[in-house]
C-alpha cells in the first residue's frame, strides 16, 4: 500500500507516487518470472528470491530509489528499465546536446541536477551514452535500403553552426537529408551527410552513397533549385523526373515582382495548383505567365523556364500531387532538427552534428514505422507509370486513387 505522506508537499508526493508505481510493476514482473508471489507455496514455482539490490533511476520527477529483486539462481532485470542506463529518455537528449556542444562535465552535472536529478552524471557515463548513440545512428544511416525501390525521393539541406579546422573557427555546416517513399507507400528517412556546402560534388557523393546502399526505382526527385543539387540530380538520376519545389519557386518568383504586387501574384500562383486536371493546370500557368509578361517580364521569363520542372507532379497519380509538389514533408523534419539542435548553438565538430541529427532522424523514422500509416496506398504506388511512359501517362494517372 502507498504510505500516506502527512504534511508532504506536492514536490515530495509526486516522486513517491512514481516510485511506488514503478516498484509495483517490478514486483509483478518478477512474480511472473518465478511463477509465484512472495512467500507463496506453489508447485509451479520456477525459482526463489534472494533479497534486493538498490537501483537509482533519474526521471523528470527527480531521482527515484528502486529495489531490484535478486534471484538465487540466474538474474532478473525489469523490462521497464533499460540495462546499464540510469537516465530516462526525457533527460537523454538533453545530456547528449550538452555534451556534444562542448559543455564541461561539471556543467552537464549541474544541468542534470537542475532538471530534477540530485545525483548528477559522471564523465564516464556521458561517454558511454555517446558511444551507444553513435553505434545506433551509424547502423541506421548505413543500413541496406529496400530492394523494392523508392519511386519518390525528397532531398533537402539544413544549416547548422559548427567548429572546423585547427583554428576551430565557427562556420556554417550543411546537413543534407534524403527521404524516400517505398513501394508500400511508406516514408523512410534514407540518409544524412554533413559537409561544407551544397556543391555538386558534395551532393553527388551523397547520392552515390545512397545508391551503394541499394537506392533504386527512383522516378521523381523532389528538391529546391539549388545549382549544385540540380546538377547532381541530372548526373546521378538520369532519366528520372525532377520536381522543383513549388514553395521555393514561389519565393524565387516573388523576388522578381515589386512588393506592392506580391500578394496578387501569390494568389494567382496558388490558383494554378488548385486546378483538378493537368490540362487545366497548364492552361492556368500559361495564362498567368502571359498576364505578367507586360508588367513583370522577368517574372514571366522565370515561369517559362521553370514550367516543366514546377509542374512535373502532373505526370503522377492525382492524389499524390499535394505531397510530391513540394519538399514540405521533409521541411517538417528539418523543423524538428532545428528545434532539437537550437539548445546546442555551436557544434564542436561534424561527428557531433551527425550524432544528434542522426538520432533525430532515427527517432522520427521509428515513429513513422511504428505508427504504420502510409502516405499512399501500395496500389497507387504500383500504378505510377514507367519512366519512358511518363509524358504520355498524365490522363491515366489522374484516375488513380491513393
Amino acid at each position: 500500500m502507498l504510505p500516506l505522506l502527512d504534511g508532504s508537499s506536492a514536490g515530495e508526493l509526486i516522486p513517491e507516487l512514481v516510485r511506488h508505481g514503478l516498484q509495483q510493476l517490478i514486483e509483478l514482473e518478477v512474480a511472473a518470472v518465478l511463477g509465484a508471489e512472495r512467500h507463496e507455496r506453489s508447485d509451479d514455482r520456477l525459482g526463489y528470491r534472494n533479497g534486493y539490490r538498490p537501483r537509482l533511476l533519474t526521471t523528470q520527477a527527480g531521482d527515484i530509489d528502486l529495489r531490484i529483486p535478486k534471484l538465487r539462481s540466474g538474474s532478473f532485470h525489469p523490462s521497464i528499465l533499460e540495462p546499464r542506463r540510469r537516465v530516462d529518455q526525457a533527460l537523454y537528449a538533453v545530456i547528449m546536446e550538452a555534451y556534444i556542444s562542448g559543455v564541461s562535465t561539471r556543467k552537464v552535472d549541474s544541468l542534470v541536477a537542475a532538471l530534477g536529478s540530485q545525483s548528477g552524471i559522471s564523465k564516464s557515463q556521458v561517454s558511454r551514452i555517446c558511444q551507444d548513440i553513435d553505434q545506433q545512428v551509424q547502423a541506421f544511416l548505413g543500413r541496406p535500403l529496400e530492394e523494392s525501390g523508392y519511386a519518390y525521393v525528397f532531398l533537402d539541406a539544413t544549416y547548422l553552426h559548427g567548429r572546423l579546422g585547427l583554428g576551430q573557427q565557427v562556420c556554417s555546416r550543411a546537413a543534407v537529408i534524403a527521404m524516400g517513399v517505398n513501394a508500400d507507400g511508406r516514408r523512410e528517412l534514407l540518409g544524412l551527410q554533413v559537409g561544407d556546402s551544397e556543391s555538386e560534388g558534395f551532393w553527388k557523393a551523397f547520392i552515390g552513397s545512397l545508391k551503394e546502399r541499394g537506392l533504386t526505382g527512383v522516378k521523381l526527385v523532389v528538391s529546391d533549385a539549388h545549382v549544385g543539387l540540380t546538377k547532381a540530380i541530372r548526373r546521378m538520376f538520369q532519366g528520372c523526373c525532377w520536381q522543383r519545389c513549388r514553395v521555393h519557386f514561389a519565393r524565387n518568383l516573388l523576388q522578381r515582382v515589386p512588393k506592392a504586387h506580391q500578394g496578387m501574384v501569390t494568389a494567382a500562383l496558388r490558383s494554378v495548383f488548385a486546378q483538378e486536371s493537368a490540362a487545366e493546370i497548364l492552361s492556368r500557368w500559361d495564362d498567368l505567365a502571359s498576364s505578367l509578361a507586360e508588367r513583370f517580364p522577368k517574372a514571366a521569363e522565370l515561369m517559362a523556364e521553370a514550367r516543366e520542372d514546377v509542374l512535373a507532379f502532373r505526370h503522377f497519380p492525382q492524389h499524390h500531387w499535394k505531397k510530391v509538389w513540394s519538399t514540405n514533408l521533409l521541411e517538417r523534419v528539418n523543423e524538428e532538427i532545428k528545434r532539437r539542435t537550437r539548445v546546442v548553438g555551436i557544434f564542436p565538430n561534424d561527428p557531433a552534428i551527425t550524432r544528434l541529427v542522426g538520432a533525430v532522424l532515427l527517432e522520427q523514422d521509428e515513429h513513422w514505422q511504428l505508427e504504420g500509416r502510409r502516405m499512399f496506398s501500395a496500389e497507387s504506388m504500383a500504378a505510377i507509370p514507367a519512366l519512358d511512359a511518363l509524358p504520355a501517362a498524365v490522363a491515366a494517372a489522374q484516375a488513380i486513387t491513393s
